[in-house]
């Protein structure tokens, strides 16, 4: 079987506190977009789960976690097998974008609808919720409100769709890093942390603060962005290091990437993609 994994950007990110269980309390509006990698699923006689991925980057190990995925799939629901799963990765590392969580949560809903388990997107949301805070979103791939650690989801619907130019430097920025480190982070200064307003939803990052602090091109480019003709709002998407601007109708996407690598390098990746209803 073979399906999408789409990428998401956070439109709004608010840490409001660290948990007694090590995570973080978050109010969050995830966004799934065009972007996506490709996953197929096979299964066969025997117990061995085998990722291959284009991208010699990923982990194709225990630490791989679509391979994880189908585990916990095979113990929470008793079905033994074999699965070869392959990955086309479009979705880059360490990104913010939820690549990997998005892998995983296609994974599980491949492997459902291969032995018919029916499990429904409550039961596929609680296994999700097993293997990471971002899995859950994935399930239903819709807008949605994510409350608590992640796992707490209320879909809704975007009054409008949005334009994006998602951009990645060569560096990418580990989770569990920023987390730890936005408590102790520094107030940025010079406004970086002003709400910027789309009419529906403030667009804001908590994860800029200890972000930034530590890669000063990022806030440089925020400010440029923001700075360009056709851009609504820039913002960094989860914990980076992505940063995305949203375009005004009419605006080129692919234009503003040219411009963008003309200021900040050739290096950099980027992506022109629009919001999934």
């Amino acid at each position: 079987m073979k399906l999408p994994a789409p990428a998401k950007v956070n439109l709004h990110l608010r840490i409001l506190g660290q948990r007694a269980d090590g995570f973080h309390d978050i109010e969050t509006l995830m966004v799934p977009v065009t972007l996506s990698d490709e996953i197929t699923v096979e299964i066969s006689l025997g117990r061995t789960v085998r990722v291959f991925c284009d991208n010699p980057d990923v982990p194709l190990g225990e630490n791989n976690l679509a391979a994880r995925a189908a585990q916990e799939f095979s113990r929470q629901t008793g079905r033994k097998f074999a699965a070869r799963i392959d990955i086309q990765k479009r979705i880059p590392l360490g990104a913010g974008l939820g690549g990997g969580s998005s892998d995983a949560a296609s994974v599980l809903i491949a492997l459902d609808a291969i032995f018919e388990t029916r499990l429904g997107v409550t039961e596929l949301q609680r296994l999700a919720a097993h293997l990471g805070s971002d899995v859950p979103f994935f399930i239903r791939r819709n807008p949605a409100w994510c409350r608590g650690r992640g796992e707490i989801i209320e879909p809704c619907e975007l009054p409008e769709k949005l334009p994006l130019l998602l951009i990645k430097p060569s560096f990418g920025v580990e989770t569990p890093w920023a987390y730890k480190h936005w408590a102790a982070a520094r107030e940025l200064p010079g406004g970086f942390e002003k709400e910027q307003d789309l009419g529906w939803v403030k667009v804001f990052n908590s994860l800029e603060r200890p972000v930034f602090e530590k890669f000063l091109v990022l806030p440089v480019m925020k400010r440029w962005l923001l700075e360009q003709p056709g851009v609504r709002v820039a913002a960094m998407s989860g914990s980076g290091s992505t940063m995305f601007a949203v375009l005004q109708a009419g605006a080129s996407g692919e234009s503003l990437a040219e411009r963008v690598k003309e200021h900040f390098g050739p290096g950099l990746w980027t992506a022109v993609c629009e919001t999934l209803e």
